[in-house]
């Protein structure tokens, strides 16, 4: 293996044989960009074998099967080579290959700005992609003299630490919880696993043997475990400690915070900055609906699991239809007597047959021993899964039914997902006239299906119920139509507190003002990491960067902490204690980020979702490419900031 600690492959030293059963698994369109590093022939991707872009179909991109063993032998023979020559480190394409390469991957021809993000995404040249270069070179007394905290351990805290240990910057995790994980730990329920493809959840600089392409709970917990004991994080995290407030001292420039420690009893700590990495979904939201505390059975939040709870043979009222009820309920519906699932709106359901399916070990045998081929993979996953949808869910003005369909694309695609819903429910008219949304595709979360929740909606002890709860009584709920539904336990699948950013903490700024109050439910940062009025307070997975055609929020946490650090960094070449967001930035970005929420799916008027405040405002989502966001936050432009 390459001394280039970004080259994450081993040497091959297989037989012919093992090597042209792993190559039976090969994603072809990926095999044969990974055969241009290995050959320096870009004539490989110039002939008649090219790859469509297919978003929901032939993952081969249409490649007959009769051009699929032509690759594969071809492979194989260079593999061959390859291995018996000792396993060189491959050639390095230049930008123009690089550029045919990648559109030959995604299919369609591409904007050269993804040259310049390829070309690091994939460390042709040695380079970190997520890191900040020059800041570990500054002098180590500065360094050592500026204190972070970071509050909360899980993806984005975890690697908060990471970064700022590699740069040489002293860091302390206050997490709240007894573990690392955030999400991971707490989110529990029967069939909790991740929706984005794990090669691209997962840290650019841990890639993982991933058992699934999508993998569950306990897995991704194990990971986060792993990596932070692997770079010895757990010593700087002071567990089950609470923060209650962060005080800003204008005087000194530093951030004191008031935290509440196992015992109850409250201790100050002192930083010269905070990282929040507290993220968007960690306080359960329970619905307003009278009589809740009446009921005397067993009721508890998706997001707090009572796992003390024997469903076996009991009557289960779900409310809501998010994204954990559709992956609990397939689970429940195995145990319970009877479950009736109360929705308010149907999600849109994206075919995804390989969701439960583990990775052949063929596939994982490339995946770590073909160089560039997990890179390349992790780029098309990237592509389909997310930067290559966007087109698909942006409003076209003169399209005219709006409230179906944002443009010609995205109604193309609500076909293409409604006859996928329709064949699932050939025999049941009824659950299809409920399951078909009426809002946009990507209006709200789409979420990922092989299936099984239309197949458990269609068992005769499991009932999608459309009619609005009236009141809980203490025996179960009664609908608006005066029909009462008994249950023996009640589970709320209603979601998190998305829109209360950093709550229930009290953060208090320069002049005293306080977060809460300045945001006054409608929070905003500037490229969602900081907010003017609070110096060196620094936000992960902050407003307006949630993502909707699912990419990985991993993504964006590493464009994040990478800022971040560039901001340290320039506090630290200049000499100052502090910056400031500029007021005139931070509105001007936000009125460019509401105008693309404004052109997307999810910011039609007629779509209400937790995307959403009370004001109808979209304070969650990214509207514009991931590339522009990659860009954006590869190093702060000082003019954005006031040095203090």
């Amino acid at each position: 293996m390459s001394s280039n600690p970004f080259d994450q492959w081993q040497s091959i030293t297989e037989s012919d044989a093992e090597i042209a059963a792993a190559l039976k698994e090969a994603h072809v369109p990926t095999l044969l960009a990974a055969l241009v590093h290995l050959t320096g022939d870009a004539t490989l991707i110039r002939g008649d074998i090219r790859p469509a872009s297919d978003f929901f179909g032939d993952p081969q991109g249409g490649i007959s099967e009769q051009d699929q063993e032509r690759v594969r032998a071809m492979a194989l023979d260079v593999l061959r080579t390859y291995r018996d020559g000792g396993c060189p480190r491959p050639l390095t394409p230049g930008d123009a290959a690089v550029q045919e390469m990648v559109n030959f991957i995604t299919g369609e021809p591409l904007s050269p700005d993804y040259v310049g993000f390829l070309v690091s995404e994939l460390s042709l040249r040695g380079e970190d992609p997520y890191g900040q270069p020059g800041l570990a070179e500054l002098p180590a007394a500065a360094r050592g003299a500026f204190k972070v905290i970071i509050i909360g351990a899980g993806m984005s805290g975890i690697l908060a630490a990471i970064r700022l240990q590699e740069a040489g910057i002293p860091w302390q995790i206050v997490e709240k919880n007894g573990d690392v994980g955030g999400t991971w730990l707490e989110n529990t329920y029967p069939g909790c696993r991740v929706d984005s493809p794990n090669h691209t959840y997962s840290y650019s600089f841990e890639p993982n043997d991933w058992p699934q392409h999508f993998s569950d709970q306990q897995t991704l917990l194990d990971y986060f475990r792993k990596v932070a004991d692997k770079h010895g994080i757990r010593d700087g995290i002071r567990f089950n400690t609470e923060v209650d407030q962060a005080v800003f001292d204008e005087a000194s420039g530093r951030w004191r915070l008031t935290v509440k420690n196992p015992g109850g009893g409250e201790e100050v700590l002192e930083a010269n900055a905070v990282i929040s990495a507290v993220g968007q979904l960690n306080r359960p939201r329970w619905p307003d609906i009278p009589g809740q505390e009446r009921f005397q059975g067993d009721a508890f939040h998706s997001a707090q699991w009572d796992h003390q709870c024997d469903l076996t043979g009991k009557r289960v009222i779900v409310i809501g239809t998010g994204g954990s009820a559709f992956q609990f309920v397939p689970v429940i519906a195995e145990q319970a007597a009877d479950v009736s699932v109360f929705q308010r709106t149907p999600p849109w359901m994206s075919p995804t047959p390989e969701y439960f399916e583990e990775i052949p070990a063929g596939k994982h045998w490339l995946l770590n021993h073909v160089p560039y081929y997990a890179k390349w993979y992790r780029f098309w996953m990237f592509w389909r899964t997310a930067e290559g949808l966007l087109g698909s869910v942006t409003k076209d003005a003169s399209w005219n039914d709006q409230e179906r369909a944002v443009s010609e694309a995205n109604d193309d695609l609500r076909q293409l997902l409604t006859d996928y819903m329709a064949e699932l429910c050939a025999d049941d008219q009824e659950l299809l006239s409920k399951a078909i949304p009426d809002y946009p595709v990507a209006g709200k979360r789409m979420l990922r299906d092989d299936g099984r929740y239309l197949r458990a909606l269609k068992r005769d002890d499991v009932h999608l119920v459309t009619d609005r709860i009236r009141e809980i009584t203490p025996s179960g709920v009664v609908t608006e139509d005066g029909r009462a539904y008994e249950a023996d336990v009640l589970i709320y699948g209603t979601g998190f507190q998305a829109n209360r950013f950093l709550w229930p903490m009290q953060i208090t700024g320069r002049g005293g003002i306080d977060l809460q109050t300045h945001w006054d439910g409608d929070p905003r940062a500037y490229l969602g990491i900081t907010v003017p009025g609070f110096p060196n307070l620094f936000l992960c997975y902050g407003p307006n960067t949630n993502i909707v055609v699912n990419g990985s929020i991993i993504f964006f946490s590493e464009c994040e902490v990478r800022y971040i650090l560039g901001c340290i960094k320039l506090l630290l070449q200049e000499g100052r204690a502090a910056l400031d967001c500029r007021t005139e930035v931070h509105e001007a970005y936000n009125q460019r980020v509401d105008a693309g929420n404004a052109n997307m799916a999810w910011g039609a008027p007629n779509v209400s979702s937790w995307y959403k405040n009370e004001k109808g405002r979209v304070t969650q989502n990214w509207p514009f490419s991931l590339l522009e966001f990659w860009t954006r936050t590869r190093e702060p432009d000082p003019a954005d900031y006031r040095l203090l």
